[in-house]
């Protein structure tokens, strides 16, 4: 072989070898590998407020970040953090009175993540009726819950940093499926119920030629974080890398709902196609009221202070009970898992 081949044949070798490497930068580590499979609880069955996860699965915002995501429901928070807990799913979506009194009970659960930063506790009355427009009228009131609701207590907790009788709120036991019929047949003066519902309940409540009154405690300085990404301890300590791949995918998803409401309820709707597009896009207007404040704003979302955590934990000891020692602000979270860049609203 003469020399002019000798460099010919050199140089296709090292034409071929550069366009193998184009090639496999262009794949991407993440995709040129198996997807990490994890599994995520919702706080509750696949409701409008979820759209933000769905938006991330279907925008692949999770595949990006190679991994392979399987979204599943729940029965409440207390089954979600049994689920993380025992392992049958490794994140979820979970608030944080919850994460307070599971780790007093023994939980390792850990929020890595906020995406409520107002606590989403509300009272529903109508006008005309009880009307409940300042923290003043929940003395004396009659509520609507249920018999395993915090939400009572987390009432009664807000009325005494008011310098209001805790003592006279009134609670009927009603189910949650029969509180809205309850209120609108004015059974009850008032009912509680997360605000998501409230795009519903002022539709029911014009049919019934009367206006919902939306009491939104959070509004009236009820300092107290809500739903966030939960892991547990030895989760995060086996797969961080995992964890904040997953974070930032899912503020993605936020981030994309809350700018496209639209788009994000037709993604739900290919996963859960029992919704409507119209209820979903109503609860992710509510949803962008909790998650986007001067806080996220600034820091981005997910963001969390560890102060507001220590105060937030401060009012469920006294306010709502925890049984065993209550645990330290911080074995509540760890801010090691947001993005390095913040994903502001």
């Amino acid at each position: 072989m003469n020399a002019w081949k000798k460099l010919s044949w050199k140089a296709a070798v090292r034409g071929s070898l550069a366009a193998i490497a184009i090639a496999v930068s262009a794949v991407g580590p993440a995709q040129a590998e198996t997807p990490t499979k994890v599994v995520f609880s919702l706080d509750f069955i696949p409701l409008g407020r979820h759209a933000p996860w769905y938006a991330a699965l279907a925008e692949g915002y999770f595949r990006d970040e190679g991994l392979d995501v399987s979204i599943v429901p729940s029965q409440g928070t207390a089954q979600a953090v049994q689920a993380v807990q025992s392992g049958t799913a490794n994140l979820g979506f979970v608030d944080l009175p919850t994460v307070a009194a599971a780790r007093a009970n023994g939980s390792t659960l850990k929020l890595v993540a906020i995406n409520y930063q107002k606590a989403p506790y509300a009272v529903f009355s109508l006008d005309p009726g009880a009307n409940v427009t300042q923290p003043k009228q929940l003395e004396g009131l009659t509520l609507g819950s249920g018999a395993g609701s915090a939400t009572p207590k987390i009432i009664r907790g807000f009325m005494a940093q008011h310098g209001l009788d805790p003592d006279t709120l009134k609670v009927v036991d009603i189910a949650p499926p029969a509180r809205a019929s309850a209120l609108l047949a004015r059974k009850v003066p008032s009912i509680e119920f997360f605000v998501m519902s409230r795009p519903g309940l002022e539709a029911a409540a014009r049919e019934s030629h009367a206006q919902l009154r939306t009491f939104l405690m959070s509004d009236f300085g009820l300092e107290l974080y809500s739903n966030g990404i939960v892991a547990t301890d030895d989760y995060l300590k086996k797969n961080p890398d995992v964890v904040r791949r997953f974070v930032a995918a899912s503020l993605k998803g936020w981030k994309f709902a809350l700018d496209h409401p639209d788009l994000a309820a037709r993604d739900e709707i290919k996963y859960v196609p029992s919704l409507k597009p119209e209820v979903v896009e109503a609860e992710l207007a509510v949803v962008r009221e909790l998650a986007v404040t001067p806080d996220t704003r600034k820091h981005g979302l997910g963001w969390f202070d560890p102060a507001k955590i220590q105060s937030g934990l401060d009012f469920v000891v006294k306010y709502i009970g925890v049984a065993g020692t209550p645990p330290k602000a911080t074995d509540l979270y760890d801010a090691g898992f947001l993005p390095a860049k913040p994903i502001e609203p």
